[in-house]
């Protein structure tokens, strides 16, 4: 169990991050959640709410300093220090190499690392030590292996593991563990998004590429949400105290590395 911890998950609007705010508030903890798209927000955590979890939702953009700083502030305001942080925030999409316009790049670059990046820093300066800190990064599969025509997004996971590693080492005197979780393919809408436009890339229809991904995954099946969820709530907990430096896959077999 996680109560009284205090946990922010950022991208906990939607998706792998709003399963993680919904597992991380059945096992205890305090949650704020933090989106730029505040009517997504604000949906996620009424509907939390109304199973009477502590849920409290802030609209952020995590590539703004001043609006992470704000963010993080008012979480410890509210709830008290802050003992467990996700790095969930993060954007995808085709970012070839030959393209003209530079945007897709930084703005994958900046949303999911440099996002990260200030969210960690911001929340380490109210993490207290020594009482089950947690600094848990999603990364992906595609921090372990490359896709052309992503290199913008497998930058960033890969970078995300490298960042998990170092800081590990960083604050483990503090008595706090960092991890990343990576998941293979996730049934979300993300993952839609990415089956349609790498289905156009490649000259085939949507369903032809999701069968294809889908065969590709030993378990011949996509992960559901709360299963990546469960497994970000047993890094979060005591059981995990020994763990740390760790990228930790969750895809179905698809990478044993």
């Amino acid at each position: 169990m996680l109560n009284p911890r205090t946990a922010l998950v950022t991208g906990g609007g939607s998706g792998i991050g709003k399963a993680i705010a919904a597992a991380l508030c059945k096992n205890g903890a305090k949650v704020a959640i933090l989106s730029r798209n505040l009517s997504r927000i604000e949906k996620a955590a009424a509907e939390l709410n109304r199973s009477a979890f502590s849920v409290l939702p802030l609209q952020a953009d995590v590539r703004r300093k001043s609006d992470v700083q704000n963010a993080v502030a008012q979480t410890v305001s509210t709830f008290g220090p802050i003992h467990i942080v996700v790095n969930n925030a993060g954007i995808s999409g085709l970012s070839l190499i030959s393209d003209e316009d530079d945007g897709r790049w930084l703005d994958i670059i900046n949303t999911n690392l440099n996002g990260m990046y200030f969210i960690t820093k911001e929340v380490l300066r109210h993490m207290p030590d020594n009482s089950g800190g947690r600094v848990i990064n999603i990364s992906s599969v595609l921090g372990k292996f490359g896709v052309p025509g992503y290199t913008a997004y497998c930058t960033t996971k890969h970078g995300m593991i490298g960042f998990t590693r170092a800081l590990a080492l960083e604050v483990v005197g503090r008595g706090i563990t960092v991890n990343s979780v990576c998941p293979g393919w996730v049934d979300t809408e993300m993952a839609d998004f990415g089956i349609k436009e790498t289905a156009s890339l490649r000259g085939v229809s949507a369903e032809e590429f999701r069968a294809q991904a889908v065969a590709a995954v030993p378990i011949r099946r996509f992960l559901q949400a709360d299963e990546v969820a469960e497994l970000v709530c047993y890094i979060a907990s005591d059981a995990a105290s020994g763990i740390t430096g760790q990228a930790i896959n969750i895809c179905g077999g698809q990478t044993m590395v």
